[in-house]
């Protein structure tokens, strides 16, 4: 199928992560500039070369999310060096796991400042640009917490639930402008990160890994992880011309692991 995306520009925040390069490398690969967004400059020159070989239109840009003073200078080198933003993928690391009570206050304002503020701060600034051409795509990577909250991860399922809200809120807002917003949710994607949860959970109980690897795989109706492509796939196609009518969505791409309708 053939998406629409090729000359579209696609800033994708935390691309040097397993979803965030998935998705930038799949944009890419659909014909869209793409401004590669992270904090780890070994993550990002990782994947300069992947979306070099590709033979991509790409910039790498190292953005800590926790400087949001930053962001307006992010968002002019990333319009003066590839043109204006068309299709943003808000996609920050997620917190440390933690109990929901308890918490210091002080630590809850950082990471709504990280994973929260600094994704609504940058979608504000590229969507004038989007209204001026009546054409935008804003999609939100959060977590499957955000429906069926995860035990442990206290941190993540409050301040993510936060961006769906907002997203939802926006998507009224700004439809009229031609410009979608949708939020994505993963289930148990094959990344680093979901790696890390289960090592976690692993010597947080006193088991073996691969013990904990066999139950969350068994209760996930596909009957296995997800891989961060077919994920990138999902997002490029609510990048797309053809998702045009979606609006104010959260999509699920978990193999049907949350029990919920």
């Amino acid at each position: 199928m053939e998406l629409g995306l090729t000359g579209k520009v696609a800033l994708v925040v935390g691309a040097g992560g397993g979803l965030g390069s998935a998705i930038a490398l799949t944009l890419a690969n659909e014909g869209a500039a793409i401004a590669a967004c992270d904090v780890d400059e070994v993550s990002l020159a990782a994947l300069g070369e992947r979306l070099a070989a590709q033979r991509a239109r790409f910039i790498t840009v190292r953005m800590d999310l926790r400087d949001t003073n930053q962001l307006p200078a992010h968002a002019a080198r990333i319009e003066k060096e590839l043109g204006a933003v068309d299709v943003l993928v808000n996609n920050s690391g997620g917190p440390p796991p933690s109990l929901a009570n308890g918490v210091a206050a002080s630590v809850w304002r950082d990471h709504f400042d990280s994973m929260v503020l600094s994704l609504i701060s940058l979608t504000d600034l590229v969507v004038p640009a989007m209204k001026a051409r009546h054409w935008g795509r804003i999609i939100t990577s959060t977590s499957s917490g955000v429906v069926a909250p995860i035990p442990n991860l206290g941190l993540s399922n409050a301040l993510r639930l936060a961006l769906v809200g907002w997203s939802k809120t926006i998507a009224r807002e700004l439809g009229p402008s031609g410009i979608t917003a949708n939020v994505v949710l993963p289930g148990r994607i094959a990344t680093s990160r979901i790696d890390q949860l289960d090592r976690a959970k692993a010597q947080r109980e006193g088991r073996p890994v691969e013990d904990v690897v066999c139950e969350s795989t068994a209760s996930i109706p596909a009957g296995r992880y997800g891989t961060p492509e077919e994920y990138g796939q999902v997002v490029a196609f609510l990048a797309s011309q053809q998702a045009s009518y979606i609006n104010g969505s959260v999509i699920r791409v978990d193999g049907g692991l949350i029990p919920s309708i």
